[in-house]
């Protein structure tokens, strides 16, 4: 690169940099007081948008998720592709003796094809050499550096204890947001999108979030496919954004056997109404290209939102669902969160199936483990760690447990 090339694009990144500061220092500042939480209403679960009352799951399924789901392609998330010219995949490295002989490990490339462009998912995937069958899995949706899910395990992180994972039965997967849409303003369209071109011009457009949890679904497509999987328990898992991608991909895809969503905050697990920690009007600003265009009409605006993170998540029903928090994240919405889930209980009630939380938000490090809705506010920071990872293994046990009882 030349040196005029270099001082031009430091000028752009300048400019760019600034505008997001000027757009930041005029938003309100940030609320962390339960006291300054305004007063707002919830758009109504159980009600469709001509006001009528949902009563039983036949109607909840029929009518009231289906409306939901549009109106988040609509007004959040973007619309979601469901065609595509081919799906092809190969195994690029195969280990039988991985972690010592505990697990095989295989590196898949997984390409999809549409209107002659291609975009290539890169999974790394351990699967327990001791299972007795086809082994459920864990799947993440890995928004930090791809060292984290390291194939040769020289580097090791408590973000995806992989080894923790395989010694407890379960097989552990990992693929990368970058594959799908670079968490980048500009770069996020050189992904998924250049399949879908139209997505970029559309208000309801995808945009990353939305490419992340599409990527999902197609390493779901490719574990269906692999005998020593069991793709009927395939948990999907995601943490921070990756969170909010794990919920969506769960909402749009009901393939996904359990969603975990970890310290998710904003357009994730909480509740937006609240405008407790990070608002609609700062993750727009912040990150413009995670969510579509429409959604900027609601910067400042969220009583005028259609619809509410506890209705994401009522989406994912019967289907298990854990959620999580830590205590010095307010940023994230602990009680938000925690209020959504509770929101989502009325329709998992439709389908027979009890909610364990409590009226209120439990203790620090005292974990909600029985489906259907699982929950915990861990002490410390905003980080996917290993005692998460710990209670979502337990989670699953129970719940896994149960349905071979049920048989």
């Amino acid at each position: 690169m030349s040196k005029l090339s270099t001082v031009c694009t430091s000028f752009y990144v300048s400019l760019f940099l600034l505008s997001v500061l000027t757009r930041l220092q005029a938003q309100p500042q940030v609320n962390y007081d339960e006291a300054k939480v305004p007063a707002y209403t919830l758009p109504a679960v159980l009600k469709t948008t001509t006001n009528r009352a949902i009563r039983n799951k036949t109607a909840w399924e029929t009518e009231r998720r289906p409306e939901i789901i549009r109106l988040f392609e609509e007004n959040v998330y973007g619309q979601m592709p469901r065609s595509y010219d081919r799906l092809t995949y190969s195994v690029t490295n195969e280990d039988a003796q991985a972690m010592g002989g505990k697990a095989t490990l295989k590196e898949v490339r997984i390409d999809v094809i549409n209107r002659t462009k291609q975009v290539t998912i890169h999974l790394v995937l351990f699967v327990p050499n001791q299972s007795k069958g086809p082994a459920p899995v864990f799947l993440l949706i890995n928004n930090r550096a791809k060292d984290n899910t390291d194939p040769t395990r020289i580097h090791k992180s408590d973000f995806w204890p992989a080894e923790m994972v395989v010694d407890s039965g379960y097989a552990i997967a990992a693929f990368h947001v970058s594959d799908l849409a670079p968490d980048d303003t500009i770069r996020y369209a050189t992904g998924v999108l250049q399949l879908y071109p139209d997505q970029l011009t559309a208000p309801n457009g995808m945009r990353a979030i939305g490419a992340w949890a599409w990527g999902a679904s197609r390493v779901l497509d490719y574990l269906e496919k692999d005998a020593a999987i069991d793709a009927k328990k395939v948990a999907v898992v995601g943490h921070s954004r990756g969170g909010k991608a794990s919920l969506w991909a769960a909402a749009e895809d009901p393939r996904f056997a359990m969603c975990i969503t970890n310290c998710s905050g904003n357009t994730g697990a909480a509740l937006s109404h609240r405008r407790f920690g990070e608002t609609i009007a700062r993750i727009n600003t912040t990150f413009p290209h995670w969510f579509t265009d429409n959604y900027k009409k609601f910067n400042n605006n969220e009583d005028a939102l259609p619809v509410d993170q506890h209705m994401l998540l009522a989406a994912i029903a019967p289907r298990p669902l854990y959620a999580t928090n830590a205590s010095k994240d307010l940023w994230a919405d602990p009680t938000g969160t925690f209020l959504a889930l509770k929101q989502a209980e009325s329709v998992y009630a439709l389908y027979g199936l009890k909610s364990h939380l409590p009226a209120n938000p439990p203790a620090i490090n005292q974990p909600i483990l029985n489906a259907p809705i699982g929950y915990h506010n861990r002490e410390g920071e905003h980080n996917l760690t290993a005692y998460d990872w710990r209670n979502f293994i337990q989670f699953a046990n129970l719940y896994y447990n149960r349905s071979r009882k049920r048989k």
